[in-house]
């Protein structure tokens, strides 16, 4: 792995590379609240045939991290992404919030991704439905709201970010997340603070309904929400944190979409089951 610090569109940001460089580009976007380095485990198996490509995304590590609200909108994310990207396309490989981002290139600069792969992440209209139901995925999702009030990284950062290593559970397993790969992920969490990286979720306009008190949908244009290229969703089926009615009707926005499910794994997949992650990929590419 060589880590580097690299300018795009004029801003600072901290890469993680693995591989050739003369293999084809994979580009590995992280969720919250992990970092480029979270790739690592699956990385390493992909190697071989790609140049791997992991920022610390905008408001993690030392990277950029302005401190407005607004310079987390989904659209200025998605420009980091594409000035890595540089001459595509390439394949793209988004877990959580970085699935969002790469929804967000697939949707917007489609000459860019060749192939659209995501982990544990979900497109905007479904899973908007789903927290709009008032249902089980509108109680799984409060804790964004708590995420967005006013004050909310000082109390997750609070006791050595003892309320962030709770958030990080959430009734999942944590087990991976000890000695070093801990000691790494704080150290992350000590260089950026926590502002930016939560900044992603009140810059968002996803709306979450109460428990029991559904919302209308709001619009949304349809029409450019729609993924073009070859997609592979990987699911681990414990994630209590995004349920299976998250990715329901996927296929409305995905023609040319593969589902691939694994079980014994969660949210936290990438680190409990690299090796299903990576087969599942390179299977899927090599088909």
């Amino acid at each position: 792995m060589r880590v580097t610090t690299e300018t795009l569109n004029g801003q600072t940001f901290t890469v993680r590379r693995w591989g050739d460089p003369e293999l084809p580009k994979l580009l590995m976007l992280h969720g919250f609240p992990e970092y480029g380095g979270a790739w690592a485990e699956v990385a390493e198996r992909l190697c071989n045939g790609f140049h791997c490509i992991a920022p610390d995304q905008r408001g993690y590590g030392d990277s950029y991290a302005p401190a407005e609200v607004g310079d987390y909108a989904l659209s200025h994310l998605v420009r980091d992404a594409a000035a890595l990207i540089g001459d595509g396309p390439v394949t793209v490989l988004g877990h959580d919030w970085g699935a969002s981002v790469a929804y967000g290139l697939a949707m917007a600069l489609p000459a860019s991704v060749a192939r659209l792969i995501v982990v544990n992440g979900v497109h905007p209209v479904p899973f908007q439905r789903a927290m709009c139901a008032g249902r089980a995925q509108s109680e799984a999702s409060q804790y964004i709201n708590d995420l967005r009030a006013p004050g909310s990284h000082d109390r997750l950062a609070a006791d050595d970010f003892a309320g962030l290593m709770r958030l990080f559970s959430a009734k999942m397993d944590l087990s991976w997340l000890t000695g070093e790969a801990l000691a790494a992920q704080k150290a992350v969490w000590r260089q950026s603070g926590l502002a930016g990286m939560i900044h992603w979720y009140r810059a968002s306009p996803l709306i979450v309904a109460d428990p029991g008190a559904p919302q209308p949908m709001p619009a949304l244009p349809l029409d450019r929400l729609r993924v073009q290229c070859p997609h592979l969703l990987i699911w681990g089926m414990d994630d209590t944190a995004l349920l299976p009615v998250s990715h329901e009707g996927l296929e409305e926005f995905a023609s040319d979409l593969t589902r691939v499910e694994i079980n014994d794994a969660d949210h936290w997949i990438c680190h409990q089951q690299p090796d299903k992650v990576a087969t599942a990929i390179l299977g899927w590419l090599d088909a």
